[in-house]
């Protein structure tokens, strides 16, 4: 197209300039933080890079799809592949909204499934610093043979051998009720700053099909959301 060069010499400097500030950005935080880190530079697309290094990464942190900002765009459902490919624990911040503490007063997500399990697990380190942790128990599971899903009570107690304790409460009957929306009214209920649950989805032809959970809360959280696959 005419004018093409132009358009790409243009915006390579605007992203030049963005990533300087960026960068310098990373460091001054650092530095207030006291926190030791490395600033990497990668060459290939993001939405495969990410998934690359983050498997050795003990937590990946990433932002929700702002379909606002077309510049934030990484990768067609990025956050979503992030979470079921990486293989780590994923913290998904919101677009909207300010959080200047997260993993005070922690909402967990229990279902008894193993996503669930696994997120639990993964997030431990963060409970043991938390002043306050919930087990919000989703039943009504009939469909399923009795038995088959992990009660909330087992949980945790699995958790409080860590030091951890943890609050339990149920919501029952969830038959036609949306468990997303349920779930976000609860952890405004409970003054939660962070929502830990598993994310469940697999792969069909070329298509990622997830949980209706987990769609809802990946495309309208309120708050921090901790998954794990």
């Amino acid at each position: 197209m005419a004018g093409s060069a132009e358009y790409v010499e243009k915006h390579d400097g605007i992203r030049s300039a963005r990533r300087g500030s960026l960068k310098r950005l990373f460091h001054a935080e650092l530095a207030r933080t006291g926190v030791p880190g490395q600033w990497v530079d990668v060459d290939g697309h993001a939405n495969l890079e990410v998934l690359r290094l983050g498997s050795c990464a003990d937590l990946i942190v990433a932002g929700q799809d702002d379909p606002n900002d077309p510049e934030s765009y990484i990768g067609d459902r990025f956050p979503e592949t992030l979470v079921m490919s990486a293989g780590r624990p994923v913290l998904l911040i919101p677009y909207t909204g300010v959080f200047p503490a997260i993993g005070e007063s922690v909402m967990i997500a229990w279902n008894g499934s193993r996503e669930a399990a696994r997120a639990v697990h993964d997030v431990l380190p963060i409970l043991k610093a938390a002043k306050r942790t919930t087990a919000v128990s989703i039943n009504g599971m009939n469909d399923e043979p009795f038995g088959s899903r992990i009660p909330g009570a087992d949980i945790a107690a699995v958790v409080a051998r860590h030091g951890v304790k943890v609050d339990i409460a149920d919501i029952d009957g969830v038959i036609d009720a949306p468990v997303g929306d349920l779930l976000m009214s609860r952890s405004s209920d409970l003054g939660a700053d962070l929502v830990v649950m598993g994310a469940y989805g697999h792969a069909r032809w070329q298509e990622l099909v997830l949980g209706g959970a987990t769609r809802t809360m990946l495309e309208s959280m309120t708050v921090p959301v901790l998954m794990s696959h």
